[in-house]
């Protein structure tokens, strides 16, 4: 039987192969219309400085956003917890600028990326709002705090906000093997999406040449000058919100993964003392966490809010 499942497979990967399919786009495909049979409706809009952010929105109750990490867009980041949490919150799910389908004329650094947000919160007419935000969105979401009237509750999963020294940037790249962090997070060929992926993941993954090839053409070859900017303009960007008195965030809570090689529980562990909030961790985790623990993210986002 398992030489069974082998050939099985060995025929759909020629099948695939031979026929041109891009099973990355195909899966992403899959993973929108489920969305929309879910009730949620993909929509676009124009933002001032020019450009457009794409965003998903879905559900009834209180409005949750949902803010993706670096090199990824809602979909393959928030898929599974935006089909659940839909059931009890209106759910709003953007591609950040410069990733999916979403790009701004503005500045590629983090005030453009918030302002961004800011100009859709102002269309959907919410004046407030739950936001839970991983990595690269959790700078926005730390950003957004700073405007703390706006905010309701926020989540920040395995982000730092502006709790990151040059130190623990030498030390990211040394556990990478990489000159520069812009090195591992804005890769230039599919080696180096697989080299960003062992990083990200708890366990390391599988990935054959030619997917590989498709996600690195479909997530990672886009925008890759501002993507740049946006890595490089983020010491700036965390001094400037270290500016903002901690004691007048919003109501927060971190989540983080035990493993997490990007940022390491240490990060998490002082971010949740700086805010004073409390952070869960979850076991077995890497930095990955909306992807490895969809389930568990989920329940957490729900307890807090409620």
């Amino acid at each position: 039987m398992p030489r069974l499942f082998r050939h099985v497979m060995l025929f759909f990967v020629l099948i695939f192969t031979l026929s041109g399919c891009e099973i990355v786009k195909w899966k992403a495909t899959q993973d929108g219309e489920s969305l929309v049979s879910a009730g949620y409706s993909e929509q676009f809009l124009p933002l001032k400085e020019g450009g457009n952010i794409k965003y998903w929105i879905g559900g009834t109750g209180k409005p949750l956003l949902l803010l993706h990490g670096f090199g990824g867009t809602a979909i393959s980041t928030w898929q599974k917890e935006m089909m659940a949490l839909s059931q009890d919150y209106q759910v709003i799910a953007p591609d950040l600028a410069w990733f999916g389908d979403s790009h701004s004329k503005g500045l590629p650094n983090l005030t453009t990326q918030t302002n961004a947000i800011w100009q859709l919160m102002d269309h959907l007419k919410i004046d407030k709002v739950n936001v839970a935000g991983i990595s690269y969105g959790g700078f926005v979401t730390y950003n957004m705090m700073t405007t703390p009237e706006r905010i309701d509750k926020s989540i920040i999963i395995a982000s730092p906000g502006p709790l990151f020294s040059e130190k623990d940037l030498d030390d990211l790249c040394l556990r990478a093997g990489v000159d520069k962090p812009e090195n591992l997070f804005v890769p230039q060929n599919s080696d180096e999406v697989r080299r960003l992926f062992d990083n990200v993941f708890y366990e390391k993954k599988y990935i054959p040449d030619f997917i590989a090839d498709q996600i690195y053409t479909s997530y990672f070859s886009p925008w890759q000058t501002e993507r740049t900017s946006l890595i490089q303009t983020l010491i700036k960007d965390r001094d400037r919100i270290a500016e903002f008195p901690p004691k007048n965030l919003p109501n927060s809570m971190v989540i983080w993964g035990d493993s997490d090689q990007i940022f390491p529980l240490e990060s998490g562990i002082q971010l949740s003392g700086y805010l004073n909030a409390p952070i869960v961790v979850i076991p077995e985790t890497g930095h990955g966490v909306t992807n490895e623990q969809p389930d568990v993210v989920v329940k957490l986002i729900k307890s807090f809010l409620s």
